[in-house]
């Protein structure tokens, strides 16, 4: 066989051994991608059983204090319209929805007793309702895909002036999803009926939160959130609804 022919075969050789190469690598990044779909697919069911899991111990926690039922919705739905409002980027996380739906999951650890108590807390009551946010973020640290949802269980009572807990944190020192999120939770909370006293009209909720501002809250979310008040027509629900 001359050398030229010779070169040819090896060409040729070379060539298919080129393609059937090809055809395995392309197979397996078939193969990959089809396993990572598979992977994914089992991570989101996964997460998803976490969350349902997570919201049904939420509205335990909601069924166990009368005080707040129906509360998780509502300060949700403020919640997130709020956050619209002064931060479009934070709204399009999930995890700060997750967050403001799960703020009270720590109270699966308190005592209806104390929850459900129709006279003021005793200062060792208190001390135990304090700790609601520490045990929420313990439930939760370990679901990593909710992300930023552990830093408003966590710090949804801490106060502008740092008077707050579980850490007394202040300012920006607190997220800025927490220190919305503070505000709806107050106004919901003076506005809904409890077992230790009856709910007040809006507007007196709205003179509270006022007269807290550069103390319990942000001044700039105050702002807002008076802005979103008189948008809803003193109603919250109206501009969630828009």
């Amino acid at each position: 066989m001359s050398e030229e022919k010779r070169t040819d075969t090896e060409l040729d050789a070379a060539r298919r051994q080129l393609v059937v190469f090809a055809e395995e690598i392309k197979e397996i990044y078939r193969r990959e991608r089809q396993r990572t779909r598979e992977l994914e697919r089992a991570l989101q069911e996964l997460n998803d059983t976490y969350l349902d899991t997570m919201k049904t111990l939420a509205f335990l926690v909601e069924a166990k204090d009368v005080g707040t039922r129906t509360h998780l919705d509502r300060a949700h739905s403020y919640g997130m319209a709020l956050v619209r409002m002064m931060a479009p980027e934070l709204a399009r996380r999930p995890q700060i929805g997750y967050g403001f739906l799960l703020h009270d999951i720590g109270k699966i650890g308190i005592s209806e007793r104390i929850l459900n108590k129709p006279g003021p807390l005793t200062s060792a009551e208190w001390s135990v309702m304090q700790t609601h946010p520490v045990i929420g973020t313990q439930i939760v640290a370990p679901m990593r895909f909710l992300g930023e949802a552990v830093e408003v269980i966590a710090h949804h009572h801490e106060k502008f002036d740092g008077s707050g807990y579980p850490r007394g944190l202040r300012a920006d020192d607190i997220p800025l999803a927490a220190r919305i999120f503070a505000i709806v939770d107050a106004f919901d909370a003076m506005t809904t009926d409890r077992p230790y006293r009856p709910s007040m009209p809006a507007d007196e909720a709205l003179e509270e939160i006022v007269r807290c501002s550069g103390r319990h809250f942000d001044p700039d979310v105050v702002e807002a959130f008076l802005l979103f008040m008189d948008g809803a027509g003193r109603s919250p629900a109206a501009a969630t609804a828009s």
